[in-house]
């Protein structure tokens, strides 16, 4: 950086990643003072060498804050622990293999544990034995960090996952299990479009029979039938008229 350049000539790139071509070390950093910035070898392997005139201060901070926030991402791994007696039989064993199994894949250490009570502690040899079949039952997934070893009342070991293996053990979950995003079929489109026009028709329908209505007001209105005691009177008139004029 700057004056600790030391070769004859250098290709320079401008604050705003332009372009100002090959010159020698101290007319490179002759224009960056004039910016008051500072002269950054950036590709060293490259004929010539590549400087760029930047904020050196900035530009490391900004890294900095980069790989705070990759760390910050990535999975805190932390060490679990389960606990297993010389007597466990298989049905718990496999239960808590399980477990075993699932903190490996989320990228964390095991401490398997064996604990002894009492006389057993003259029978280690069987929790060296249990933790051998962990190991076994477990297969490929598990790395052994730590040996088995006594502290105490309890013998443990501490595993951890194989890359490589939890890798591939992942891809092929994924492969069996892709997620799938489930599309109306055209029969439900098919009703859903039907409805729609339904609604439609019967708006429609329901504007027109309005407007008729506001246009013929009497259109509509139903004939009004005399009663039938008017048409009596009107029969017993016509035969008197008859009758009168016979006489």
């Amino acid at each position: 950086m700057n004056e600790r350049i030391r070769v004859r000539e250098v290709r320079v790139i401008g604050e705003n990643a332009e372009q100002l071509g090959i010159m020698t070390p101290e007319d490179a950093l002759v224009k960056a003072r004039e910016v008051g910035l500072d002269l950054v070898e950036v590709a060293a392997a490259s004929r010539p060498p590549v400087c760029r005139i930047m904020d050196y201060g900035r530009y490391k901070y900004e890294q900095k804050k980069k790989r705070s926030g990759k760390s910050k991402q990535a999975h805190a791994a932390s060490l679990k622990e389960i606990k297993l007696r010389p007597g466990t039989d298989m049905h718990d064993l496999t239960f808590k293999l399980n477990k075993v199994r699932r903190f490996l894949m989320d990228g964390d250490k095991v401490k398997v544990t064996v604990m002894f009570r009492g006389r057993e502690m003259v029978h280690t040899y069987r929790g060296r034995g249990q933790l051998k079949q962990v190991i076994e039952l477990l297969g490929p997934i598990a790395r052994m960090e730590n040996p088995p070893r006594m502290e105490g009342r309890f013998m443990s070991m501490i595993l951890v996952a194989d890359r490589e293996v939890v890798a591939e053990l992942k891809r092929v979950e994924q492969d069996e299990n892709p997620v799938v995003v489930e599309e109306p079929t055209s029969t439900a489109k098919d009703e859903r479009r039907a409805r729609k026009l339904e609604k439609e028709k019967a708006l429609h329908d329901s504007e027109n029979e309005a407007e008729h209505e506001e246009s013929d007001p009497e259109a509509g209105a139903p004939e009004k039938d005399e009663p039938p005691e008017a048409e009596e009177t009107q029969a017993e008139e016509i035969k008197a008229g008859e009758t009168k004029a016979g006489e």
